[in-house]
């Protein structure tokens, strides 16, 4: 298989893949944008299927929203970017289906048993085996000489790490309180276990790790420094929109928890924005 560009030159080797399997991992992305849009529409139009508690339920809404607006037409944009051989385009697209992964954890593992659930299944399944064979056939001396030199690597590296280091501070923190003092978690302690195990897990270790490479300048720390900011940046977004979401349901009062979750989202996406436009058309 042959890509070239406009100008009749082949393409930096196709999103920094193996040309003759990127098909493959193209596809499954494109039915995992799919799955997302019928998920989120179905959740919208019939919210009432969602059998949790209030506050969960309005969380559900508000992410719904954000996957279908937001998360939907980025990843359909990453796969045409992409598909053209662009790096950033690339980028884009893994950290995209990081954040899907991350994100339809909470829907499988938090959400309580409804008429979604076969969706949330497939959905997160086939996330994580489309990022697993993507990674898997990634070049990363292609990502590593595409983006300039004078990419702020410590910037944004210390960035991710700073963010990845005080969001374990904080779960631990009020673990501890609860489990060595008696005070009360922020929400049901299983529903905070939830949250803070899957945070620590998959967030913070991949903050913290992109962080470390990215700063060294290792040549897997773009790939996954880009998969982390991303999907912190849409999760923050998430949050963002939830918190408005509990305002305008009275289940919080203004301003609530959106100061610091938008003023996180605005900065995580603009050191995304960062890392990205470092990305050079042709590499070194």
């Amino acid at each position: 298989m042959t890509l070239l560009t406009r100008r009749g030159r082949p393409p930096l080797p196709v999103l920094a893949l193996t040309l003759g399997n990127v098909r493959t991992p193209r596809l499954l992305s494109a039915a995992v944008a799919s799955l997302m849009a019928v998920q989120a529409v179905l959740g919208l139009l019939f919210e009432g299927q969602y059998r949790d508690v209030g506050w969960i339920t309005a969380t559900w809404y508000g992410n719904d929203w954000v996957t279908l607006v937001v998360a939907v037409p980025l990843l359909v944009v990453a796969l045409t970017l992409a598909r053209q051989g662009s790096v950033r385009g690339f980028l884009l697209w893994v950290g995209l289906l990081g954040y899907d992964v991350y994100n339809y954890a909470y829907y499988l593992f938090g959400a309580a048993l409804n008429a979604f659930f076969p969706l949330y299944v497939v959905t997160w399944v086939l996330s994580a085996v489309t990022l697993v064979l993507v990674l898997s056939r990634t070049k990363v001396d292609v990502v590593a000489a595409s983006l300039a030199r004078s990419t702020p690597v410590r910037a944004v590296g210390g960035y991710l790490i700073v963010v990845g280091l005080g969001l374990a501070l904080v779960w631990l923190t009020m673990w501890a309180a609860y489990a060595f003092a008696g005070r009360a978690t922020p929400i049901e302690p299983e529903a905070f276990k939830l949250v803070a195990a899957l945070d620590l897990s998959m967030m913070v270790t991949a903050l913290v790790l992109g962080g470390v490479l990215l700063w060294r300048r290792s040549r897997w720390g773009y790939v996954i420094a880009a998969i982390a900011g991303i999907q912190s940046a849409l999760y923050l977004t998430v949050l963002s929109v939830n918190a408005w979401v509990a305002i305008a349901r009275g289940l919080a009062r203004a301003p609530g928890e959106l100061p610091v979750w938008g003023t996180l989202a605005l900065l995580t996406t603009a050191a995304m924005f960062v890392l990205l436009s470092h990305v050079r058309r042709e590499p070194a």
